[in-house]
């Protein structure tokens, strides 16, 4: 790989630097407040420039007039026409998002890779009190990044009942690939959203990440999750959601992480990291319990 000018090094420098001293959580506040505003001439104005600037395909949008769309968030979190994600074998782990691979691969010693030369722990990531912790010792994750072009909603990888969910507060670094190569334990030290499904295989985490500038995660049985200053452990007895349901959503753009236990999926040789994913697609076999 061709060695970075200088200056690119540098900007990345200072990217990383500014966001130790930038005031995250308050940037995000305004972030939510103007993101949610219905004055016509300013959401619109904004939609116009996300759609140029990142280079948006609304021709895959399920509502394509941007008068349609009350705010910029909900433009942001828009859902696709039917048809445009073809769901993957039913045999298969589906991609939870739209975005790229990040990183994939075995939990070796408790321990996930965020980025060369940086790890973080399972039980720092989804906390003591997620039940069933241990269940992921030697298994598998994937990590998906979700870019400002993406389709914001989270679907499920595979068939599975709501157990349980705990809202993490925390850091909101960026989750840029500059940030996650550059930021140790990034993933472990932002605010999160971490739900365990039990599944006909065995337990499963589907883990939203937020970052900075992403105002609230949204799930399916709880609506939006508010920021708070406590751990909130929330048991549920259900919901069961389906294979490619969607399970929750990002107002505007962060990071999702699926763990799963041992011996149970083998990825797909295409599947690799930077690789460009799509919600829906198969990212893995998967073996089933004997029985």
């Amino acid at each position: 790989m061709p060695e970075q000018p200088s200056s690119n090094r540098w900007q990345q420098k200072l990217f990383v630097a500014l966001q130790y001293l930038i005031p995250q959580h308050g940037l995000s506040w305004v972030v939510l407040k103007v993101t949610r505003m219905r004055w016509a001439p300013l959401k619109n104005l904004l939609i116009r420039m996300a759609i140029k600037g990142f280079g948006i395909d609304m021709s895959q949008a399920a509502e394509q007039s941007l008068s349609a769309y009350p705010s910029f968030n909900a433009f942001f979190t828009r859902p696709l026409r039917e048809g445009v994600r073809p769901k993957g074998g039913a045999d298969t782990l589906l991609c939870p998002a739209d975005g790229a691979v990040s990183q994939l691969g075995d939990i070796r010693d408790g321990r996930i890779i965020q980025a060369k030369g940086h790890q973080f722990s399972v039980e720092e990531f989804v906390t003591p009190r997620l039940r069933d912790m241990g269940a992921f010792d030697h298994g598998s994750f994937i990590t998906i990044y979700l870019s400002p072009k993406d389709y914001h909603r989270v679907h499920m990888p595979w068939t599975g009942t709501l157990a349980q969910s705990i809202y993490v507060p925390g850091k909101l670094f960026s989750v840029s690939p500059t940030t996650t190569a550059a930021i140790p334990r990034l993933f472990a030290r932002n605010e999160r959203l971490i739900s365990l499904f039990d599944c006909d295989f065995g337990p499963m985490v589907v883990a939203l990440v937020g970052a900075v500038c992403v105002s609230s995660m949204d799930t399916v049985w709880e609506g939006t999750i508010a920021p708070a200053d406590v751990i909130r452990p929330q048991p549920h007895n259900g919901p069961t959601l389906s294979a490619g349901d969607e399970m929750g959503r990002f107002n505007m753009g962060s990071t999702a992480i699926v763990l799963l236990p041992p011996g149970v999926t083998h990825w797909l040789d295409h599947i690799a990291p930077m690789s460009p994913v799509q919600m829906g697609q198969s990212l893995a076999r998967v073996t089933q319990p004997e029985g």
